[in-house]
């Protein structure tokens, strides 16, 4: 239907101020002289001539759009997308509780969990939301204890406190992350104590590890386990105490001292939840998707189509 230029102009004026400026009918009728049911009739109009077009959002729907997506072009199964928070603890707050609904949705019994701020996240909210009638029997750390004050790299303590909001059994390691140098991690991997937790990861049925931004200034331990392989090889994420690079190659070092699951036994676990915070980058989870190591996650939804496309 074709109208004139100037009845085209009076609509859209109708429209913008009714759409964008949240006028009321009743006051765009008084600013142009004219009663408010023949304002409702020039919104509907300008509907019908596609001057204003209305698009309904449904987040659920587009999430799970851009997951089928991800399953017809990687090893990913499924997960859970989340919108952005108005701030990052809003969204790790979301994130959090994705991951404790997938664990769920996923049956999971015996878990492995990694470090990391989402992780620590994910304790805080556990805390304020206890699940003592969740199907997980048994935790354990995938990764040693930080010298780190920050809890959220206290892999046995946070193990405690998870196992605690569950009503599930912990299971510790004990032993550091960083071990000095190579020899005392070969002392350390010969003891019972390493033992029982390599029994415990080869029982694992569910596996929660963290993605990470790979840092522009590798710190002292990493130039040590890595020298100078992670910027040769363009390390662009983490997955435990791993690096990765942007086409999903895991940077492995014969000097790697770090005390967490050994690559191949993760691999053997069935889920593997791989879980971001409000601050992961988009090349960090394209790299951790390509890995081929997880099979679900838990993101932002706008870090999703970078991956895709």
């Amino acid at each position: 239907m074709k109208i004139s230029s100037e009845k085209q102009s009076r609509l859209t004026h109708v429209a913008h101020r009714y759409y964008l400026e949240d006028w009321k009918q009743g006051d765009i009728a008084k600013e142009l002289g004219v009663s408010r049911p023949l304002v409702s009739r020039m919104l509907s109009e300008a509907r019908e001539l596609g001057i204003v077009e209305i698009i309904i959002h449904e987040p659920e729907a587009e999430a799970e759009q851009l997951l089928e997506k991800l399953k017809l072009s990687s090893s990913i199964q499924g997960g859970v997308l989340v919108d952005e928070g108005e701030d990052d603890d809003a969204t790790n707050y979301a994130l959090s509780q994705g991951a404790v609904n997938l664990l769920h949705q996923l049956g999971a019994r015996h878990i492995g969990l990694g470090w990391g701020h989402l992780i620590g996240q994910l304790v805080t909210w556990l805390q304020e939301n206890p699940q003592q009638n969740s199907t997980i029997s048994d935790v354990c750390p995938l990764v040693g204890n930080a010298s780190l004050p920050a809890r959220n790299y206290q892999s046995d303590e946070n193990v405690r406190l998870v196992a605690q909001q569950l009503g599930a059994v912990p299971h510790f390691f004990y032993l550091p992350a960083l071990p000095e140098n190579l020899e005392e991690k070969k002392v350390l991997c010969s003891t019972e104590i390493y033992r029982q937790i390599l029994q415990e990861w080869e029982q694992l049925d569910t596996a929660v590890v963290n993605i990470g931004n790979y840092p522009s200034s590798p710190d002292f331990a990493s130039l040590v386990r890595y020298g100078s392989l992670l910027q040769e090889q363009h390390a662009c994420g983490r997955m435990l105490m791993y690096y990765f690079n942007d086409r999903g190659n895991m940077i492995l070092s014969d000097e790697d001292f770090a005390l967490q699951i050994p690559v191949d036994v993760l691999k053997k676990c069935h889920n593997i939840i791989g879980v971001c915070s409000a601050r992961t980058s988009p090349q960090a989870l394209m790299g951790a998707i390509r890995s081929g190591i997880l099979t679900h996650i838990v993101a932002r939804m706008d870090l999703i189509q970078p991956v895709l496309y």
